[in-house]
C-alpha cells in the first residue's frame, strides 16, 4: 500500500451529518445539565454559588436540543 492511497482514503471522509452534530449536542447538554445538577444538589461549593436561573437555563437548552434532534431525525430526505 503506498502512501498516495493512504492519504486519499483519509481525505475522502465525509464530515459529520446534521443529525450526528445534533446527536453530540444533545447528549453533551444532557450530560452537562444532569452534572451541574447533581453537584450542585451535594452541595459542591463551586456548584452551590450558581443562581437557579442557570439550572434553568441548562433544562431548557437540554429540551430544545432534544426537540431539535428528534425533528431531525424523523426528517425524510
Amino acid at each position: 500500500m503506498s502512501l498516495d492511497s493512504l492519504s486519499v482514503s483519509t481525505m475522502s471522509s465525509s464530515p459529520p451529518s446534521e443529525t450526528q452534530i445534533l446527536t453530540y449536542t444533545f447528549a453533551g447538554t444532557v450530560a452537562l445539565t444532569f452534572l451541574v445538577y447533581v453537584l450542585r444538589g451535594f452541595g459542591v461549593p463551586g456548584f452551590t454559588a450558581l443562581p437557579g436561573g442557570v439550572v434553568w437555563l441548562l433544562i431548557l437548552l437540554s429540551i430544545a436540543t432534544g426537540i431539535a434532534f428528534g425533528v431531525q431525525k424523523t426528517r425524510r430526505y
